[in-house]
């Protein structure tokens, strides 16, 4: 079965990939488990795989350049701007099973902001592929980095992994955290401090 009319992948980011190919290995899988993907329940699972990848896996297509869209501000502000509690979801290169938590992401402007949406589309572009935690963290605060040129960028990332609850140690309570300081964050003990604390706090439910 094919995809339904109204699917567009442009609504999944432009991403471009072998539907066909996806569909038959998963078929294939399917039946090397010991399952039937004629029956009822499988009939169909090949082709809402291929989709969900073209979802899940959508970041490899995007953009820096086209996410920030010229959405870059100057402003006579040199204090600490921070976005926290950026929920993503991305899949582990090794297992392929889901990470998933929170990332809070700072930076001290240098005469430059970047619109408020941006940065959680810039996590989001680098969750939607294959990864491994520490190197996301390190991808997202290279691009803010290059981007505004700022004093400095802050990125803290907080996940679970299901490829250690599910399997291998079945660990359900662990949780992973990496970070990614550069200038004035790596630099001054300060500045870093400031951020750790602001990020520590409680989150607000709702509005205030």
């Amino acid at each position: 079965m094919g995809f339904d009319d109204d699917f567009d992948v442009r609504e999944m980011g432009g991403v471009r990939m072998d539907f066909d190919a996806i569909r038959k290995a998963i078929h294939e899988v399917l039946q090397a488990v010991g399952e039937d993907p004629d029956r009822e329940g499988l009939r169909n699972t090949p082709d809402r795989v291929s989709r969900m990848y073209a979802e899940l896996l959508s970041g490899y297509n995007a953009d820096p350049e086209k996410i920030i869209n010229g959405a870059l501000f100057n402003v006579d502000y040199d204090e600490m701007v921070l976005v926290r509690d950026i929920e993503f979801y991305s899949l582990c290169e090794h297992h392929m099973l889901p990470f998933l938590g929170r990332a809070h992401v700072a930076y001290l402007p240098k005469g430059k902001v970047i619109g408020l949406s941006k940065i959680p589309r810039i996590v989001d572009m680098y969750a939607r592929r294959l990864q491994v935690q520490e190197r996301m963290t390190r991808q997202i605060a290279d691009v803010i980095q290059n981007t505004l040129e700022p004093h400095g960028v802050a990125v803290v990332v907080e996940a679970v992994h299901l490829c250690s609850m599910m399997r291998g140690v079945k660990k359900h309570g662990a949780r992973m955290t990496t970070s990614a300081m550069q200038g004035a964050f790596r630099a001054n003990l300060a500045t870093r401090q400031e951020f750790l604390e602001n990020i520590a706090r409680p989150r607000v439910e709702g509005f205030i």
